[in-house]
Formats: structure tokens, sequence, C-alpha cells
């Protein structure tokens, strides 16, 4: 694997060509300060996914697009739909917040806190936002290992999109909209739907995945400066499984099959003006899965549904002298709705502020934030970065931030296996697990033109909830998880330590108006600091060496067609804690294509995996093969 990896990054080198490097206006993030930002203006990594690029790319599958940027590396057990984990920098994935137009999406009800990416699909998205690196001081819990923010098209006019390809597979997508400077108001939907392959490497039996989603988002200026902002998502989704079936109960095929609801809404004021900005909202998040049999009497095996309610104020103040102070307050409540008046409940409630002078030259930030949760009590987080330009063209960055994840209601209160349950019987309460990430990076050159950068990284992570079993121990705690879990008990505590430390190379160029070239690569050493156990010092699970994406894009001579290919490497990686089972890494190559008969109508396809490779990112999961799809694009 390492030999392949050698020569896949000697071939990404020799695409390199000379360009100019010119200033241009660099893309715009909140990811940063939690007010709109350059994203030259930072001392933080942060990358940028364009509608465009969503569309160059093709394809529904969100995770295939984001490994376009660095430091990012998945898990899946199956092919499409399938759960699916990210890790950025080595993080785990409940350290990634997740946002779907500025409302978090991660699972209140799930043990973790985690997102499960399969649910989020790339139909009527506009922009991917993805901050590598510890920022809780603006965005709080599971702001760890970085922040992910998805946002919806805005559009004026009406674009929809419908493909078909392998696997009886479908994709077809809506957005429709009025836009002008005084409001805006766009629906989208969208419907996916595969009979995809079997979860199971030994399985023979196809596991499906079908989604069908609605959404919108729409704003009004009430008076000038002054506007009402609104955003709603829906989205349920089918997706078959495979399990351990009796009487052998062996990893195989079986009907199993996960229902999931999600709903994200928020609705608020904005104001705009020369000294102050302002952001005032309600979010509203409610996730439910439901795990069925699928036999004859289709029983519900298990379910769970969670639900978030945060009330937040956000806000930027520019000072004299280049000086300016972002600011913000919130509360989020989080109970689970299927338990009535009996559910557990979680309050959290934070105040943030970040100083910042913001030079011609350089810029220099820092930040505190303070956070009261009902259970562990407060904690302060402080967070600073830096950026200064040493030519017109070179610029460098530095960044220190602390992230914090608190503990979810499953890990508190669950009846079995919280620990607020143990407490009394000696168990101490738990904590919240906490992060130091430290960033410094150099850049070169524009991304419009040529663009290179360089990124050292490391984030240290303690106070990491584990699940202790309790099967064959006898304490008064074990005692009485054992009684609850019938025999198999077990309780939530803090033990781990963790550390990420890598680099992450980028490179793109467009040496012509119909050329454009790029790659980004990340090697990362991801492994256990828990003293004492015998996973000290191993790799962390699924976590790769090395990961590198490159591509290319061409626009023909022949008027209206244009040609692209991916390439996404992987090295060899440890599925287990114990680092007994390795999983082998390989190349997947993609090839796109794109044929503009009218500006307003675009026929489009690709070949994924070209050469059929299998790159497993968890063991004994199938991967999706070879597949290929055609369809077309309608604008108006």
């Amino acid at each position: 694997m390492r030999s392949s990896f050698i020569a896949l990054s000697c071939a990404l080198a020799l695409t390199a060509q000379v360009a100019r490097a010119e200033e241009d206006a660099a893309p715009i993030t909140v990811l940063a300060t939690g007010s709109e930002t350059a994203i030259d203006q930072t001392g933080q990594a942060i990358g940028v996914l364009t509608a465009e690029d969503l569309q160059r790319l093709q394809g529904p599958d969100l995770v295939r697009v984001v490994e376009h940027l660095p430091g990012v590396a998945f898990a899946r057990t199956g092919g499409p739909g399938s759960q699916t984990s990210l890790f950025v920098r080595g993080a785990n994935s409940e350290h990634v917040l997740v946002l779907v137009d500025g409302v978090r999406l991660n699972d209140v009800s799930s043990p973790k806190g985690a997102n499960d990416f399969a649910t989020l699909q790339t139909g009527g998205l506009g922009s991917v936002e993805l901050l590598r690196g510890s920022n809780s001081v603006i965005w709080g819990s599971e702001a760890i290992g970085g922040v992910l923010a998805v946002t919806s098209r805005e559009l004026n006019g009406v674009e929809a999109n419908a493909e078909g390809g392998t696997h009886a597979s479908f994709s077809g997508n809506a957005v429709a909209g009025i836009s002008n400077a005084r409001g805006a108001l766009t629906l989208n939907g969208g419907y996916d739907r595969t009979d995809g392959v079997s979860a199971a490497r030994s399985g023979t039996e196809a596991d499906g995945y079908e989604q069908w989603r609605v959404g919108g988002t729409g704003r009004f200026e009430v008076v000038p400066g002054l506007s009402v902002v609104a955003t709603a998502r829906y989205a349920r989704s089918h997706s078959d499984m495979d399990g351990y079936a009796p009487p052998l109960y062996t990893f195989g095929d079986t009907l199993e099959y996960q229902i999931t609801r999600q709903f994200t809404a928020r609705g608020g004021l904005r104001y705009r003006s020369t000294l102050l900005d302002l952001d005032a909202g309600y979010a509203f998040s409610d996730t439910r899965r439901d795990t069925y049999d699928g036999g004859a009497g289709d029983i519900l095996e298990y379910g769970y549904a969670g639900r978030s309610q945060r009330a937040e104020l956000t806000g930027r103040l520019r000072l004299p002298e280049h000086f300016a102070l972002d600011f913000g307050a919130d509360s989020e409540r989080q109970t689970l709705p299927r338990e009535g008046s009996a559910s557990p409940r979680s309050r959290l409630n934070s105040v943030h502020a970040l100083l910042g002078w913001y030079g011609d030259r350089a810029e220099l930030a820092a930040g505190l934030r303070y956070d009261d949760h009902n259970q562990y009590g407060d904690a302060w987080t402080f967070g600073a970065n830096a950026s200064v330009r040493l030519t017109a063209n070179l610029r460098l960055r530095a960044s220190y931030g602390e992230g914090f994840r608190a503990p979810t209601l499953f890990e508190l209160y669950d009846p079995t296996y919280g620990n607020v349950a143990y407490q009394s019987l000696g168990i101490d309460p738990l904590r919240p697990e906490r992060s130091r990430s430290y960033d410094a990076g150099l850049e070169w050159g524009s991304r419009d033109h040529v663009f290179a950068a360089v990124s050292v990284f490391r984030r240290d992570t303690r106070n990491l909830i584990e699940f202790f079993s309790c099967y064959g121990v006898s304490t008064p705690a074990c005692d009485a998880a054992n009684i609850a879990g019938f025999g198999f008990g077990g309780i939530y505590y803090n033990a781990s330590r963790a550390r990420a430390e890598g680099v992450e190379l980028e490179w793109s160029a467009k040496p012509s108006a119909n050329l454009a070239v790029g790659m980004n690569a990340t090697f990362l050493r991801a492994r256990d600091r828990s003293k004492g156990t015998f996973t000290y010092d191993k790799d962390l699970p699924r976590r790769p060496f090395a990961t590198v994406t490159g591509s290319i894009d061409w626009k023909t001579p022949l008027t209206g067609l244009s040609l692209g290919a991916d390439l996404r490497f992987r090295s060899e990686s440890f599925n287990d804690r114990a680092n007994a089972t390795r999983l082998e890494g390989g190349m997947i190559t993609d090839l796109r294509a794109s044929y503009a008969i009218l500006p307003s109508l675009e026929l489009y396809g690709r070949v994924e995996n070209l050469f059929d490779a299998y790159v497993p990112t968890v063991a004994d999961y199938n991967t999706w093969g070879r597949a290929a799809f055609a369809g077309v694009r309608v604008r108006y």
C-alpha cells in the first residue's frame, strides 16, 4: 500500500503547471467566528466546497464529496445508506459538530450523539464548509475534531436533475425559488433509492436504501437592515441492514431495516448595520430511529427518539482601529420525547466572546466561553488564532483551540447503563470530554489560480467517556447494573485519552480557463494514550495513516463537453482498538463527463470505482464496487 501511495503522489506531482497567482476575493465562512469572515482572515484551517463543486463531482453521496477536503476519513457498514461515520483529523465521529442551515443535526437519541452521514445527501445544497480543529469557544459541545456546515441553496429560478444507474439506483432533486435584494424563498425536494449491495461481505441478499426529503429557506427584509429568516428540512430514510441472526448468531444476511426521520427548523431575526450585526433565533431538531426485524410480523426491535431545542443570539460589534467583538449566548434543552413527562432532560446554558484585530496584513483573535450544565456543572473554554501575510502571496497562520463534548442523555440517564443511576453506589459523575488542539500552516497563492498549503496539527483529548462491562464483576455498582441488565450490565465513566497529530498538504492550479487540477493529502497518527491499558499507544480504529484525493477537470474543445477524473486513496488501518484486525488500503478511481446541449439542458454521467477495488472501511462489511450512472439537469 505504501508503494501505491508513493506512485499516486508522483503522478499528482507531475500534473503541476506554473501559473500566475493573483489576489482574489477569498471564500466567506461563518465557522471561524460565528459571523461572516473571509477565509484568509482567520488562523484556523477551513475548507469550502461550492454548489459548482457539488455539481461537478456529481452524485447524491455527501461523503464522497467531502473526501475532497483534507483531514477527512470515513467508515461505512456497506453501500450508500449504511451507517456512516466521519473522522476529521482522527477525531471520533461524535466529535464532529454537524450543522444544516445553522441547526445542529447531531443525533441526541444515540448513545454518543454522533451524526449518521448516510442520511445527509447533496441534493438541494449550496455549500459545504469544514473547520478542522477544536473550536468550542464559538460552537460549544461536540466541536472537538471540527465543525461541518452544509447550507441549502438560494435560487432565483428552477433547477432539477435526475440520474439512474447500477443497482437500480435513482436520484432526483428539484430546487425552485425567487430571490432579490428585499427577500428570497427557495424550496427543495429530492428522492434517492438503490437496491444496493449486501452489507455483509459474506452475504448474498442486497441491502437497499431509500430517502425522500423536502426543505426550504426564506428571508424577508422588514425594514432596511432587519430581516426575518427561516429554514426547515424533513427527511425520511429506509436502510436495509445485516446482522446476527439466530440460531448461530454469526454475521450475515438478515431482513432487518431501519427507518430514520429527521426534522430540523430554525426561525429568527437578522440585523445588519455598519456598526453592529445581530442574529437571534430558535432552532429545533428532532430525530427518530426505529429498527424492525423485517419478518412476517415486522416486529419493532428497538427505537430511539431525541429532541433538541435551542435559543441563541450571536453578533459582531465593529470597534475602532480594526477591532471587532464577536459574541453570543445560547440555551439548549435536550429530551427523549417518547418518554413523555418521565423523559430525562439536560440543560446547557452558554455565553462566549471573541475579540479580534483585523489589519491589512495581519489578524489576531482570542476568546472565552462559559458553559453551565445541569449535571456536570460549569466549565470554561479558551481559543486563539492569528494570521500574518508575509508577502503578497504567502500567509502564515496558527491557532490554539479547546473543545468539549457534554455527556449525552443516554450516557447519563439510560436506566441500564446510565451513569447517574450508579453515582450513589460510588461511581464518579460524568465530566465533559475535553480537548486541546494546536495548528499551524503556510498558504501560498490564490484559490482561483494557483494555491498551495501545508498544515501541521496536534490534538490531545482527555476524559473520553467509555463503557465498562459489568459481566462477571461484583461490586455494589456492578451488582446493581447486572440486575438491571439481566446479567449483562455496564456503566459509562470517564476513562480514556487520545492523541492525533499529522500533516496536511493542499495544492490546486488552474493553468487555463479550460483546465483545473487539485490534490490534498493527510498523514495522520491517531493513538490511544490511556496509560495502564492494553491499548496504550495503539492506533485508533479505522483511521488510515494516509489519505490522498486528486482531481482533474478539462473543458474540451468540443463546446459544452467537460471531462473529469478523481482519485481517492487511503492506506491500511486497523478495525479495532487492539489493532488485531487489519483493514487493507487501496485506490478508487472515478471518471466523470458532462455535456451542455443548451445553457438550460445538460447531460452528465460517471463511473465510480472504475477498477472495482475493494477498499474496506469496516471489517467484514461490503463496499459499493464498480457502478455507472447517467443523468440530466435542467435549469430555468
